[in-house]
C-alpha cells in the first residue's frame, strides 16, 4: 500500500524549531503517513528537534532538493562537482539520523534554467558521482530518487523516459526515478502511458494539478494518473505538493515562479488532497480488479 505525503511547503517557508514543529504537527494532524522536508541546505535542519518532532507525532519524512548551480555535479568544473558530492552527501546524513529513506529532487544537476543543452560528458560525471553517492546511501537503506522536471529547471531529465534512461547510467539499485504530474503535464505526451513505460523505475511520486493548487481544480487528468499507477503496479510513496505566494519564500519563490495565492487554508487544502488522492487511488485499484475480472456469459 502506498504510504501518503505532503510536502512541508503547504505548511511553512522554513525550518526552524518552531516551523519543523508546526509542519510535523498538522502532517499528522490531516491524517498523512509522512511529511516531505525541503534540504536545499541540510545544514539548517536540527536533526534532533526534527526527529523529536517526528517521533511525537508518529509519522515518518522524506526529503527533497536541488542542487544549484555552484554545486552541479553535470558541471565540467571539478569544484563544483565535489561541491555537489557533499551536498548530497550532507543531505543522505540528516536523512539518515531523521530516520528517513528516501530522499528526491534535482540531484543530477543545478535547480534552475540552463541556457545550453547536456553535454554527453556532463551526463557521464553526474551519473559517476551519482554512483559512488549512491553507495554511501545504501549503507543507511536510503534511496536517491531523480525527479523528472520540466525544462526551466533542469536540461537533463525532462520526461520519464529520460530519468529512466539516467537511472540507468548510475546502475545502482538504490537509485529510482522520481516523477511529478505537474511536470509531466508540461513534458509528457502522454502522462499515463509514460508512468507504466516507467513502472518498475519509478521510486517516488508527486501528485498536484497543473497550476500547483487545489487537487482536481486544474487540467491534469488525475483519473488517468492514478489509473498508470494501478497498472505499473505502483507501490511507492505519494507526496502531495502544492505552492503558493501565502507560504513560499524565496530562493524557491523565484526559482519556480510561485507569484500567486492559489489557496489561503493550508489545512483545508491538505485534507482536501489526502481525501482525493485515497479516492482515486480506491477507484484506480477498482477498476484494474474489474478489468482482471470482467463478468463473462455462462
Amino acid at each position: 500500500m502506498n504510504k501518503l505525503g505532503v510536502h512541508a511547503l503547504v505548511w511553512e517557508a522554513g525550518w526552524s524549531h518552531e516551523e519543523c514543529a508546526r509542519a510535523i504537527g498538522k502532517t499528522a494532524e490531516v491524517g498523512y503517513d509522512f511529511i516531505e522536508a525541503p534540504a536545499l541546505d541540510p545544514s539548517l535542519i536540527d536533526v534532533d528537534v526534527t526527529r523529536r518532532e517526528l517521533e511525537k507525532a508518529g509519522i515518518g519524512i522524506a526529503f527533497s532538493l536541488g542542487l544549484d548551480f555552484d554545486s552541479d555535479i553535470s558541471s565540467g568544473d571539478a569544484q563544483k562537482r565535489a561541491r555537489g558530492k557533499q551536498k548530497l552527501e550532507d543531505a543522505i546524513r540528516v536523512c539518515r539520523d531523521c530516520g528517513g529513506t528516501e530522499i528526491g529532487g534535482i540531484l543530477y544537476s543545478a535547480f534552475g534554467k540552463y541556457y545550453e543543452p547536456p553535454t554527453r560528458e556532463g551526463i557521464r560525471q553526474s551519473a559517476e558521482t551519482l554512483s559512488e553517492v549512491a553507495e554511501i546511501a545504501a549503507r543507511s537503506n536510503i534511496t536517491l530518487c531523480l525527479e523528472v522536471v520540466n525544462r526551466y529547471e533542469t536540461n537533463i531529465c525532462n520526461t520519464a523516459a529520460q530519468g529512466v534512461e539516467m537511472a540507468k547510467l548510475v546502475g545502482a539499485p538504490n537509485v529510482k526515478v522520481h516523477l511529478d504530474v505537474y511536470h509531466m503535464n508540461i513534458e509528457e505526451s502522454d502522462i499515463g502511458q509514460a508512468i507504466v513505460d516507467a513502472g518498475p523505475h519509478i521510486g517516488y511520486f508527486h501528485t498536484g494539478d497543473s497550476h500547483r493548487g487545489y487537487m482536481g481544480s486544474g487540467s491534469v487528468d488525475l483519473t488517468a494518473v492514478f489509473r498508470a499507477l494501478a497498472r505499473a503496479k505502483y507501490q511507492g510513496p505519494i507526496t502531495f505538493e502544492s505552492f503558493s505566494s501565502r507560504v513560499v519564500g524565496q530562493p524557491l519563490e523565484g526559482i519556480l515562479g510561485v507569484w500567486r495565492n492559489l489557496w489561503e487554508d493550508s489545512h483545508d487544502l491538505a485534507s482536501h488532497a489526502l481525501m482525493y488522492t485515497k479516492a482515486m487511488l480506491k477507484s484506480a485499484q477498482e477498476a484494474e480488479r474489474q478489468a482482471a475480472e470482467r463478468s463473462r456469459l455462462p
